[in-house]
């Protein structure tokens, strides 16, 4: 067995625990396959103090960032967890100019979750593509405009780097790199041993509560926005929503676009998919009995709406998500 690759997590105070124990379990388990210690787990604080994670356990760090020469091993793998609030705070100095270095030095570096704000500060995603959880995506990308942000995948691999969406995404990004370093065979015991996907299918769609349809605009545009979302059964066409405004349908349609910032079809579109999603969390109903409640055509019109704003199909989404009640 060669030298142990060690598989370096940094967490900072607050952090979100899944983000370090999940992918730690995963090289674990690996080496648990392996019958050796293919990998070397290990969680690096601020300092030697205990870290308090969001939910309240405690961690101990097997390093800090300011480590003495003989505690400071070469670090194969460095990730970076999440925490609830680390897209309101600035990081620590020390602690950018620590990822930057060791970032360079190590083969594989990245983040989980909302890890990747601590990571940006180094300038290291820079016209890069990188993934964060859904919920805060579009702050990441606002923040760093030179960053590639996918806000779909779970996990993505450019170059050295490697970003995972959030919390038991660390899960499939952790996997991923034991497929990377030992092979799909074992990769795939491994996902059996902790009952997870070895591929897990869709993105984050499934599970992002942004983008849904709500009221914008001006007062009488929102009330017709909630009259639209009260009766999603009804002809929601641009003439007949134009004639309920008593406007035409040019001026209708433009005016809709400007104040909302989206077209009235496409917003019509957000709204029956969101409701259809809540049907089908509620379970009882079958995908034909959603599509009519929800104004679409047919099936097939609810089908191809929902993989398009969801990733997944009406029936596999029913299946993940809907209540056992």
């Amino acid at each position: 067995m060669p030298k142990p690759r060690i598989m370096a997590i940094v967490a900072v105070p607050g952090v979100q625990l899944l983000d370090v124990a999940g992918p730690l379990d995963v090289f674990a388990e690996a080496n648990a396959q392996l019958g050796g210690q293919f990998y070397q787990p290990r969680v690096i604080g601020l300092s030697r103090a205990p870290i308090r994670s969001s939910s309240g356990v405690q961690l101990l760090p097997d390093q800090a960032i300011h480590a003495t020469p003989d505690e400071a091993e070469p670090v194969h793998t460095l990730l970076v967890a999440g925490a609830p609030h680390v897209a309101e705070q600035d990081p620590p100095k020390a602690l950018t100019r620590w990822l930057l270095q060791q970032a360079r030095r190590a083969r594989r570096y990245g983040s989980i979750c909302s890890g990747a704000f601590l990571l940006a500060e180094t300038g290291l995603l820079e016209n890069r593509r990188v993934t964060t959880h859904w919920a805060v995506a579009r702050a990441l990308a606002e923040r760093y405009p030179g960053i590639r942000v996918e806000e779909d995948a779970l996990h993505i691999a450019d170059g050295k780097l490697r970003t995972a969406a959030g919390v038991t995404a660390g899960l499939d990004l952790a996997l991923s790199l034991v497929e990377e370093d030992l092979g799909r065979e074992l990769a795939m015991r491994v996902a059996s041993e902790l009952v997870m996907y070895f591929r897990r299918p869709g993105g984050q769609a499934p599970f992002s509560r942004q983008g849904e349809a709500a009221p914008a605009g001006r007062s009488s545009l929102q009330e017709l926005q909630r009259w639209v979302l009260a009766n999603l059964a009804e002809d929601h066409g641009v003439a007949r929503l134009a004639e309920r405004m008593r406007l035409s349908p040019r001026h209708f349609a433009r005016l809709f676009r400007s104040e909302v910032g989206t077209t009235p079809a496409d917003w019509v579109e957000s709204a029956r998919v969101a409701a259809a999603r809540q049907w089908l969390e509620q379970g009882g109903r079958a995908p034909k009995q959603v599509a009519a409640l929800c104004g679409f055509t047919n099936v097939n019109h609810l089908r191809r709406a929902f993989v398009q704003h969801m990733g997944v199909t009406p029936t596999d989404y029913r299946k993940r998500h809907a209540s056992m009640g």
